[in-house]
C-alpha cells in the first residue's frame, strides 16, 4: 500500500523485519508466512534467535542494524550477511581484519547520524564521504546508507539528507523507515525498511532507541 501510494514498484523496497526481543514462535510464523530478511541489534541475541535456525533456510538474510563494538566484529562477520552500522574508521579497521580472517568480504552500510545526536550512533553527515572512502580502502563492500532520524523531528528532511549522500557516493541502498515512519521513508526513496512492532506487536520488554 505504502509502495502503490507512493508511486512505486513494491518489489523494489525490501522489509527487513526486526526481531529483538521476540520469541521463538514469533520467528517461526515470520519463516513460515515467506519472510526472509531479519534485522536484529544484538550480535549475542541473534546467534541464539539464528544460529541454530540458518541450516535450514537457505535463502535468508540476516542485517545487523544495531551498534557493533570492536570486539564483536568477528562474530558479526560470521553471522551477519549485511552490517547496517559501520559509523566510524576503528569499526571498518576491524571489519575487514575479521574479514580477511574468514576469507570472506563483507557487505555494509555506513550509519549516518542524520540529527547529529549525541547519544545515537553514526558517523555525521559532513563526515559520511570520507567514511565512505575509506571503509571502500579497506576492502569492505559498501552498498549503501542507514539512518534513523530523531523521535522528535519531522523524519523526512533527514531521509532526503541521506538519499543526497547516497546519491553523490553512487550508492543504491537506502536503509531507512521504522514501523511509525516507514511509508515517509517510501516515499523518498527506501530501498530497505526495519520494521519490528508494526509486525510483531510492541516488544516485551523496553528498549534503548535504535534500529526500529
Amino acid at each position: 500500500m505504502a509502495c502503490r501510494s507512493a508511486g512505486r514498484d513494491p518489489a523494489a523496497v525490501v522489509l527487513t523485519a526486526v526481531t529483538k526481543t521476540q520469541p521463538a514462535e514469533a520467528l517461526a510464523a515470520a519463516l513460515a508466512a515467506g519472510q526472509r530478511v531479519f534485522g536484529e541489534n544484538r550480535v549475542q541475541e541473534a546467534q541464539a534467535h539464528w544460529s541454530e535456525r540458518r541450516s535450514g533456510v537457505p535463502d535468508l538474510e540476516l542485517r545487523l542494524i544495531g551498534p557493533l563494538q570492536t570486539n564483536k566484529a568477528a562474530d558479526a562477520v560470521a553471522l551477519f550477511d549485511v552490517i547496517e552500522t559501520l559509523d566510524r574508521p576503528r569499526l571498518a579497521d576491524a571489519l575487514a581484519a575479521a574479514a580477511d580472517r574468514a576469507g570472506r568480504t563483507v557487505r555494509v552500510l555506513v550509519q549516518v547520524n542524520t540529527g547529529a545526536e549525541p547519544q545515537k550512533a553514526g558517523v555525521l553527515p559532513e563526515e559520511a564521504d570520507g567514511l565512505i572512502e575509506y571503509a571502500r580502502s579497506k576492502g569492505l563492500i559498501v552498498e549503501g546508507v542507514m539512518c534513523i532520524p530523531p523521535a522528535d523531528e519531522a523524519a523526512g528532511p533527514h531521509f532526503a539528507l541521506l538519499r543526497k549522500i547516497a546519491r553523490r557516493n553512487g550508492l543504491a541502498t537506502l536503509s531507512m523507515g521504522m514501523s511509525g515512519d516507514y511509508e515517509t521513508a517510501i516515499r523518498f526513496g527506501a530501498t530497505h525498511v526495519r520494521v519490528g512492532s508494526a509486525l510483531f506487536g510492541e516488544r516485551n520488554r523496553p528498549e534503548t532507541p535504535s534500529s526500529d
